[in-house]
């Protein structure tokens, strides 16, 4: 959410500003709404003080003013809400504004790789793809989750299953013991207002999976990330200025419609209705946002270094960012299928704009109340990790190396090989 104040004072910058975020909602009438409510909400308070004033007087006369005030505040009142609301919808429809720094851009092509890192190993035979590995090795069944649930769903068994699971633990084990978050094992529905707090509603609504429990029962929907229920938690709060930073990590599935990923990645686990995720939110001063996010971005390549595999950094251009964020990094794991590098993470700062829509705030040096700064990022996608694993550590038989790091979570197995039998 933005601050009808500084739009107030600093339109046509705040309209530039906009404008570079490929956004579809006309910021032109957010003056006129925001004058129109506060005419609407001046008029309704001299009204108020003059009915005071009118209750004072012994005058019978008056009695019948007094009344036909109170029809005209309440007329005045419905008319303010009415403003309001819609200043409050057209608000909650604007993207964030970008950071300074911030590569102006319409989308991906205009990102900027910041680093690569990793070496790519060259394999002397033709490399296969995590779904042609994972269904020789009887271990990847998108057939049996197409019959039993639908298309973008999948069975992983047996040793595969292992491995997701060992990536999990290890990922949490390491930002848990190393980088200082502290594990959240949250639910996995999430409120109206919950999601609207984080930037999910209203204008993603086509995306989620909404949740009746009772017909009587408030509307709920299956987190499409962990960074929904995590940042949440300071929700209509004033948190206290020495409980920050506040780090969370948490392994959930994630669900998603992707309603606009139609023809996408159709083949294999790229692109899912349901995947697991490690998802990083740091809650902090409001000042310290743009640090905290090196930081998170730092975490989460911690995980592929450790895992020894090919990747790079880039920083989001303006039209490629999403809602909520000022700032984005996204990190690409190489895939020797496809000969290219694949998002594996996002990394953002969102500034004050998710805490406004939620009123989380802290009281700061000066002892005033202020709006916290959040960030959230992916410290990895599970399934994601798996595919590239997979892929960068397969041999020719079809058989898959494990890494060091996870051969502990593994009853220190070192290969994965076909099911016998």
């Amino acid at each position: 959410m933005h601050d009808i104040k500084y739009i107030r004072e600093n339109f046509e910058n705040f309209k530039k500003k906009i404008s570079k975020r490929n956004n579809t909602t006309n910021v032109d009438n957010i003056l006129s709404l925001d004058k129109k409510n506060r005419q609407l909400i001046q008029e309704k308070e001299n009204l108020e003080k003059e009915k005071k004033d009118i209750s004072k007087s012994k005058d019978e006369k008056m009695f019948q003013k007094s009344k036909e005030i109170s029809n005209k505040i309440k007329q005045l009142s419905d008319e303010q809400l009415i403003a309001k609301t819609e200043l409050q919808n057209l608000l909650s429809a604007i993207p964030n504004i970008p950071n300074d720094d911030v590569p102006e851009g319409k989308d991906e092509n205009s990102n900027k790789v910041i680093e690569t890192k990793g070496k790519i190993k060259p394999k002397n035979f033709k490399e296969k793809s995590h779904y042609e590995l994972g269904e020789n090795l009887g271990m990847l069944d998108f057939d049996l989750a197409t019959k039993t649930t639908g298309s973008r769903f999948v069975f992983v068994k047996d040793k595969l299953a292992m491995m997701e699971r060992a990536l999990s633990n290890f990922m949490l084990d390491v930002h848990t013991s190393t980088n200082g978050y502290k594990e959240i094992s949250p639910p996995l529905m999430a409120s109206e207002s919950t999601m609207y707090g984080t930037g999910q509603l209203p204008k993603f609504e086509n995306d989620q999976f909404e949740i009746k429990l009772d017909v009587n029962d408030d509307r709920k929907f299956l987190i499409p990330t962990a960074e929904v229920i995590l940042t949440n938690v300071v929700k209509n709060q004033i948190v206290k200025l020495t409980d920050l930073p506040l780090r969370l990590v948490a392994s959930t599935p994630c669900f998603r419609k992707e309603a606009g990923s139609y023809g996408k990645d159709t083949k294999g686990m790229i692109r899912q209705h349901q995947f697991y995720k490690v998802e990083l939110v740091s809650i902090v001063e409001n000042t310290k946002c743009l640090e905290e996010l090196e930081r998170m971005t730092n975490c989460a390549t911690m995980i592929l270094d450790k895992l020894e595999l090919p990747y790079r950094k880039i920083i989001l251009c303006t039209g490629d960012m999403g809602f909520s964020a000022e700032k984005t990094y996204d990190i690409e794991v190489w895939l020797p299928s496809e000969n290219k590098y694949r998002e594996i993470s996002s990394c953002s700062s969102c500034g004050t704009f998710q805490a406004r829509r939620m009123n989380s705030r802290y009281k700061n040096t000066k002892n005033e109340n202020v709006f916290t700064g959040t960030l959230n990022g992916s410290g990895l996608a599970v399934g994601r990790t798996l595919i590239a694993v997979m892929e960068n550590y397969q041999e020719e038989d079809g058989s898959i190396t494990i890494p060091n790091v996870l051969r502990p979570y593994m009853n220190n197995l070192e290969k994965i090989s076909a099911i016998s039998g």
